[in-house]
């Protein structure tokens, strides 16, 4: 009897050894597969445009370069700030090119380029300067998710690259659902992010975001989850994208 016993776990064994391990998941592989559930690699190739607190922005696909338009108008009128992936910015009131100092230049091309990066999360997670860190598993709201710890490299960073970043991503669907910060500039702050109104145009996932802050100072980023289902976080603002428009391109 011992020895028939003997002989059934060792074929147990031996079956459980031949059949293939299953692929580990680490920070880049889940951003990978976000990118993908979430259509985010098709803005290499589209034109999207949106308006977003009453400036219209348009973002132009060519094949992993891009071109970043914001308008607006005012008192002088219409006022076009156009951003290319050679890091230049171009500003045109009443579709005059004007000369602006370099450092008014920076600013505007920091703020397009903010706004872009949240309309095309997970995507901007694959840029160069970009350090991801897989943190383990985390719940918010009875739901499972895969968390994950960003920071940038000084260069290619933006002139805020000492923020750090923390994503939450659904473990069933690899979706992109809660999103948090800390920041250093204006004081300094951390924000949470949840999202909301899925929408998917033209095979890309479109959402819009509910902005959180800390009751009180003292909170860490680590601990913004918690701090989320324990009530301890106030709504500041919603994150919303209206009238989105998408059109295909080929490479």
């Amino acid at each position: 009897m011992m020895k028939f016993y003997i002989i059934f776990i060792l074929l147990v064994l031996s079956l459980i050894g031949c059949q293939p391990e299953k692929e580990k998941l680490n920070a880049q592989k889940i951003v990978d597969l976000a990118i993908e559930v979430s259509g985010k690699d098709k803005f290499r190739s589209a034109d999207i445009s949106f308006n977003f607190r009453n400036r219209k922005y348009l973002s132009k696909g060519n094949c992993g370069n891009f071109i970043y338009t914001r308008i607006q108008k005012d008192s002088v009128g219409k006022i076009k700030d156009v951003y290319n992936s050679q890091k230049k910015l171009s500003r045109y009131i009443n579709d005059s090119l004007i000369t602006i100092a370099d450092s008014t230049s920076n600013k505007y091309a920091e703020s397009i380029n903010s706004v872009m990066y949240f309309v095309q999360l997970p995507y901007r997670l694959n840029d160069n300067a970009v350090n991801k860190t897989y943190k383990g598993l985390d719940s918010i709201k009875g739901k499972e998710y895969h968390k994950i710890a960003v920071d940038f490299d000084q260069e290619g960073g933006g002139t805020d690259y000492q923020d750090n970043y923390l994503y939450w991503f659904n473990t069933e669907d690899y979706k992109l659902d809660y999103l948090a910060y800390s920041f250093v500039v204006n004081g300094g702050g951390i924000r949470f992010r949840e999202a909301y109104n899925e929408r998917i145009i033209e095979g890309i996932r479109f959402i819009d975001y509910k902005n959180y802050k800390p009751k009180t100072e003292t909170l860490k980023l680590h601990n913004i989850s918690k701090a989320f289902e324990n009530d301890k976080l106030e709504l500041l603002s919603e994150i919303k994208n209206e009238n989105i428009k998408v059109e295909r391109k080929n490479c």
